[in-house]
């Protein structure tokens, strides 16, 4: 059985320890407080990488943000290609009056078009004013913190696995157009059957007979005398 009077006896040693504590007052708003990388204040926008697939309009359990678009048609890059069609953002506006922070269109975004940065100060006086347009969400995304550094024991990421083997493969492929080449020059420089041996200069090599010199008789031929009579 808890000794009566034992909750009263543990708040008040509460008590005393925060009276024995010199008390901290947050300077704010002339020192802005240091806020954790993670913290969850708006949601930017990078507008170069949406490709309008309104998964995060579809995902947001709050139905707080809105997307317009339309279509352009991009001509054939090559002769007789075919027309291609490609969505053109025209509008992205959250309404953080309705915007719990949960997260979720920030996690479904295929193409990283949204983060979490950690601004806060975006209050208004009036509710409607709280529906952001893109232009403002855009400049959100310049105070979005760096990713946290990569642990080293972590595994490999699959898109930066994929991009190494794609380099080493392409690099032993030139590696071996280039022995190979080194092979056709070799074998086309080097002299053939019949062809005199010649030095690095092009001059005929040590004991090698000059270019149209007749080379030494053969054993049992007829030699010849200087008069070109038969001996």
């Amino acid at each position: 059985m808890p000794i009566p009077g034992s909750g009263l006896a543990k708040g008040l040693a509460v008590t005393l320890r925060t009276m024995t504590k010199r008390s901290h007052t947050a300077q704010y708003p002339e020192v802005q407080p240091q806020l954790p990388p993670r913290s969850r204040g708006v949601i930017g926008l990078f507008e170069e990488n949406c490709t309008v697939c309104m998964l995060c309009a579809r995902e947001c359990p709050d139905w707080c943000i809105y997307i317009d678009s339309h279509k352009e048609t991009v001509p054939a890059t090559t002769p007789g290609g075919r027309e291609r069609s490609r969505n053109v953002l025209d509008r992205f506006a959250i309404d953080f009056s309705l915007c719990m922070y949960c997260g979720i269109c920030i996690e479904v975004c295929p193409f990283d078009a949204l983060f979490w940065s950690p601004e806060f100060e975006y209050a208004e006086t009036d509710i409607h004013e709280l529906t952001h347009e893109r232009d403002k969400l855009r400049e959100w995304m310049w105070t979005v913190p760096a990713p946290p550094a990569l642990d080293p024991a972590a595994e490999e990421p699959k898109e930066i696995a994929a991009a190494r083997k794609a380099v080493e493969k392409a690099e032993a492929a030139a590696a071996a157009a280039a022995a190979a080449e080194a092979e056709t020059l070799s074998a086309d420089s080097a002299p053939g059957p019949g062809t005199p041996a010649t030095g690095s200069s092009g001059t005929p090599a040590p004991g090698a007979p000059a270019p149209g010199t007749p080379g030494p008789s053969a054993p049992g031929a007829a030699g010849t005398d200087s008069a070109g009579g038969t001996a």
